[in-house]
């Protein structure tokens, strides 16, 4: 058998193999930096839900406090306006002001802390299901609020935050949005009203007394507390108003 000058087959391959291989390493780290932008595709500004929640919340605040002074601006420009016609409608806004929660209120009152089970319990789960036995949920939150506005609460808050007419209470992992802030448990809901009235709501109530049950399981051990508070307040909501409304369709 005669040796000719031509190379084996695997030395071909590896002859030809190695360029493809460069050529294909060298198209993916372009499109890395294409996509990338400059910026590192593995960030480490947050490594954990946790941060990404504070640094969201951080910012929501911020665009709330400047809100806030943007509709401050507002009004004083308004009450400047010598028009008869808009003193008379910024006399009914002003009315209005207080039933639709954008003064404060104080009085007597009733709270109640919602809160998940203990971590030792929580860590006794087998699966997710009974772990989604031993926290808090939307709904929990939304049977506590909708008792004390039977009991004729005359204000309400959760975590500090005043509730009106459209505010919405959401869940978001292991967290509750309220107007687009994320918050974490324990939830502190406090009602500003008859204690009494309020407290025979609550007591009553068919969807609170599942959650007391729950509560009396040692297996599930989420918590609750209720006190009557000799005075608190409920500040005014402060946070941004988006009305959604219908509208009839018009013949095109």
């Amino acid at each position: 058998m005669t040796h000719g000058s031509h190379a084996s087959p695997p030395r071909r391959a590896w002859r030809w193999g190695t360029p493809v291989v460069f050529l294909l390493s060298g198209t993916l780290f372009m499109v890395s930096a294409q996509n990338s932008d400059g910026t590192d595709l593995r960030p480490t500004r947050y490594t954990d839900m946790a941060s990404i929640v504070e640094a969201e919340t951080e910012e929501l605040e911020e665009l709330n406090a400047r809100a806030a002074e943007l509709d401050a601006e507002v009004k004083a420009l308004t009450a400047s306006v010598g028009d008869r016609k808009a003193q008379r409608t910024n006399a009914r806004v002003k009315t209005m002001e207080d039933p639709a929660g954008f003064t404060p209120r104080s009085g007597a009152g009733v709270t109640v802390t919602l809160d998940d089970a203990p971590e030792e319990v929580i860590a006794t789960a087998q699966t997710s299901d009974e772990v989604n036995e031993m926290v808090v949920h939307q709904q929990d939150i939304q049977a506590v609020v909708n008792a004390m506005w039977r009991g004729g609460a005359e204000a309400v808050t959760i975590q500090g935050q005043r509730l009106i007419s459209t505010t919405g209470i959401k869940c978001s992992g292991n967290t509750v949005q309220l107007q687009g802030q994320p918050f974490s448990p324990p939830y502190v809901i406090t009602a500003v009203g008859d204690q009494l009235e309020i407290y025979n709501e609550i007591q009553t109530d068919r969807a609170i007394g599942i959650y007391r049950e729950a509560v009396a399981d040692p297996e599930i051990a989420v918590r609750w507390d209720l006190q009557l508070e000799d005075w608190v307040t409920a500040p005014a909501f402060s946070g941004p108003v988006t009305f959604q409304y219908a509208a009839p369709l018009t013949d095109s």
